[in-house]
């Protein structure tokens, strides 16, 4: 009687796991349902793309969208521009993000829990409302047209200064105090010896910003006056504005643009799970 008790538990617990990955693949499908549709679109040149219903499964698969669009746009260079702007971006983005969570998270100093509520409280304000101040900045400090002028407004972020900050307290204080005893300074304690140990955290923000700026179109087009140092995703967008009815085109540009996005994220995935969990413990 108890294995037949035993038997069923284990049928009714099956049964409940096959529900639960039906209901998570259905979701996940639902979720992947705009980029297959794109990516449909991308390899059926000439079709009607905004058919009912929409093809979700391309019925072909030719790449002549991808050859046309390539041999059209200078991919190579606003591939370039976007890989320059991306690594400011997330150079700066870890630097200043470390430089700051590091003292809020380790120091004892006055007014430190202050100081963290008013950043912490910062974040309720939308980036929307402080294009017009970061424009007038970018001008007074006659860098307009430039890389920083794109990288700057966003080369610190209170999530990232969060993220870190968690992660440094979960760092054991003999690590400090072991640096302390060498005659090591503040510094250099943190170059090598604290950073070391939060390489998911830093893969985390890695990856965020790396996405962040590499899909970033609509700042880069006010203060670039040139088209040419435009990174891919403005690019795409001026392209759109004169090809909209060759969505065919657009697809296979867009396609080009997210590849290398997801291959980082295939390859990091790990860091930022890690990273993630990391700082919710901490």
């Amino acid at each position: 009687m108890i294995t037949a008790t035993n038997h069923s538990r284990a049928w009714l617990a099956g049964i409940r796991l096959t529900i639960v990955y039906i209901l998570l693949l259905a979701l996940a499908v639902f979720m992947m349902g705009p980029f297959l549709w794109l990516l449909s679109v991308s390899l059926m040149p000439g079709k009607n793309v905004f058919a009912n219903p929409p093809a979700i499964l391309p019925t072909f698969i030719d790449f002549d969208n991808y050859v046309k669009v390539w041999q059209f746009m200078n991919f190579p260079k606003y591939i370039y521009n976007t890989v320059v702007i991306t690594v400011m971006g997330v150079i700066f983005n870890v630097l200043l993000a470390s430089l700051t969570a590091y003292p809020l998270a380790t120091f004892r100093f006055k007014g430190r829990n202050l100081v963290f509520t008013i950043l912490i409280a910062t974040m309720i304000i939308p980036s929307s409302t402080a294009m017009i101040v970061h424009y007038l900045t970018i001008q007074w400090l006659h860098l307009g047209g430039s890389f920083l002028a794109v990288v700057l407004p966003s080369s610190v972020s209170v999530f990232n200064i969060f993220l870190m900050r968690q992660t440094f307290l979960g760092i054991p204080p003999d690590v400090r105090d072991s640096g302390k005893m060498d005659g090591a300074s503040e510094f250099r304690i943190w170059w090598q010896l604290v950073l070391p140990l939060v390489k998911p955290a830093i893969a985390v923000i890695s990856l965020l910003e790396m996405m962040a700026f590499w899909n970033n179109f609509l700042w880069p087009i006010v203060v670039l006056d040139d088209p040419q140092k435009y990174p891919l995703a403005a690019a795409l967008t001026f392209l759109n504005g004169q090809f909209s009815y060759n969505f065919g085109w657009i697809a296979a540009g867009t396609m080009i643009s997210v590849l290398p996005i997801i291959i980082v994220f295939l390859f990091t995935q790990r860091y930022y799970m890690e990273g993630i969990a990391g700082a919710v413990k901490g």
